[in-house]
């Protein structure tokens, strides 16, 4: 049986991000917490600058890439913060500060999370 949340690493500063951890989508009915992590993520990547963001982090070098790099989605940089936040926020991303730049990483616990929820029908 599926656990809602297993520990993952400590974040800089002592913060601990939890990786979901979901049955795939035909083994069980999800639980209450299961059902409200996996809406969390899928809610995050439901805006499409959110979405583009995303695929441009993931798909940089190393799946990491400076802020300065990814900004160009047609929106004003303020909003670029305010989505990269809610990506974070959902636990898909997580940032470092490097001198005077943010680069961000994709969480790949996390969506090895979501690809066994939906690769049942896969």
């Amino acid at each position: 049986m599926s656990n809602t949340q297993v520990p993952a690493a400590s974040e800089p500063g002592g913060a601990t991000s939890e990786v979901p951890s979901f049955p795939p989508v035909g083994e069980r009915p999800f639980s209450a917490g299961e059902a409200e992590a996996a809406a969390r993520m899928f809610k995050a990547l439901g805006d499409p600058v959110r979405l583009r963001l995303f695929s441009l982090i993931a798909s940089h070098e190393g799946g990491e890439a400076c802020v300065c790099d990814i900004s160009d989605v047609g929106v004003a940089q303020p909003t670029v913060s305010h989505h990269l936040k809610k990506l974070k926020e959902a636990g898909l991303l997580t940032s470092e500060r490097r001198g005077t730049w943010v680069y961000y990483r994709v969480e790949g616990p996390v969506l090895a999370a979501a690809a066994r929820l939906l690769g049942h029908f896969g």
